[in-house]
């Protein structure tokens, strides 16, 4: 009795998985209303808006449990973008969801750095590198400037620079 129920439970994780994996995998229709809006949306993958990216965003925007208005990264102008596209009225920006700010990006004091590589783990888009016990680096082309590697720091040593300075140096 006990090992066909585990093995049906084996058999529906394995399925599970595998439509899960196809459901990432496979190309999105580029037509559909969420592909449009999550075309339009930040990509800073910060999290403010309450969902863990810019994609669930957009599928909560269509499909009613979100407002087009939680997105602080994209500001009142994204706000009114996603009321024309979706025939929404415009809206402020939600406060409870952040403040827009300028773009930025993150730089590490490489020199206070201890290598803990938590800010790594912490980088939703990949765009920290180092290794363990040694100074990490952002690469500011891939950096969206969601802040989530400063809050994890231990020493401190990462500050959210304004882009077009960043560019400077």
């Amino acid at each position: 009795m006990l090992i066909p129920a585990l093995l049906m439970l084996i058999i529906t994780l394995a399925i599970g998985s595998a439509l899960l994996y196809m459901a990432r995998r496979l190309p999105q229709n580029p037509d559909s209303p969420a592909a449009r809006v999550n075309a339009m949306l930040p990509q800073s993958q910060c999290g403010q808006c309450g969902y863990p990216g810019c994609r669930p965003y957009a599928e909560a925007i269509v499909n009613g449990a979100a407002d087009i208005n939680q997105c602080a990264p994209g500001g009142d102008a994204l706000v009114i973008a996603l009321a024309r596209l979706l025939g929404r009225p415009a809206a402020r920006l939600d406060p409870r969801f952040g403040v827009h700010e300028p773009p930025s990006v993150a730089v590490i004091d490489e020199d206070a750095c201890i290598g803990c590589a938590i800010c790594i783990a912490a980088c939703p888009v990949d765009a920290i590198i180092g290794a363990p016990q040694f100074s990490h680096t952002v690469i500011k082309d891939a950096c969206t400037g969601c802040k989530l590697c400063v809050a994890p720091c231990p020493v401190d040593c990462i500050d959210m620079v304004a882009l077009r300075e960043a560019n400077a140096t």
